[in-house]
């Protein structure tokens, strides 16, 4: 009777959905893991677990850290595990020569600005390298707390970031061009 039963459920459900779903609803509570090199758990964690922190509080998901780079989230939905992972790679990605970035202004010298393009990265915007015409005032271009667009030019073995406004602008307006 209980086999019978059994069967008579399980043909029910059959009837109704063949197959599992391909895929979950964005509703669901979603679990996902991802690499990040073992170097930047550091950053990711931040000085007292304050970037860890800041990113479970903002987004209430879960966020699991091992030695050896794998990181853990569980979010209550897609939307959410998204901008986590996307918090995450915010802590943890390191520049590359050739990409442009849109950056805020650390502080302005009579050589140049540093400008920070990541969480705890910035390079120097050299005055040479701001516009295409020669600048007299750093302060003509930014200010202290501007947001500026640049591009990696280069990445030198200490792991110093120079920065150029003038080249991201050219690749912007050639980008422009082509449209």
């Amino acid at each position: 009777q209980n086999k019978r039963a059994r069967t008579k459920i399980l043909d029910v459900i059959t009837n109704c959905i063949a197959a599992p779903r391909a895929e979950l609803s964005p509703n669901a509570p979603q679990m996902a893991t991802m690499k990040i090199n073992p170097e930047k758990i550091g950053a990711l964690i931040g000085t007292g677990g304050k970037n860890i922190k800041e990113i479970t509080e903002s987004t209430g998901s879960q966020v699991n850290i091992e030695d050896d780079g794998t990181v853990t989230i569980l979010a209550r939905n897609q939307a959410v595990l998204d901008e986590v992972k996307r918090k995450v790679e915010s802590y943890t990605c390191e520049a590359e020569i050739g990409k442009i970035y849109r950056g805020l202004v650390k502080s302005v010298k009579d050589f140049g600005a540093f400008v920070e393009i990541l969480p705890g990265q910035e390079g120097l915007l050299h005055i040479s390298e701001m516009a295409n015409y020669r600048v007299r005032e750093v302060s003509d271009i930014c200010k202290e707390g501007d947001h500026v667009t640049v591009k990696v030019i280069d990445i030198d073995r200490t792991g110093k970031i120079r920065l150029s406004r003038k080249a991201a602008l050219e690749d912007l307006d050639k980008e422009e061009a082509g449209k």
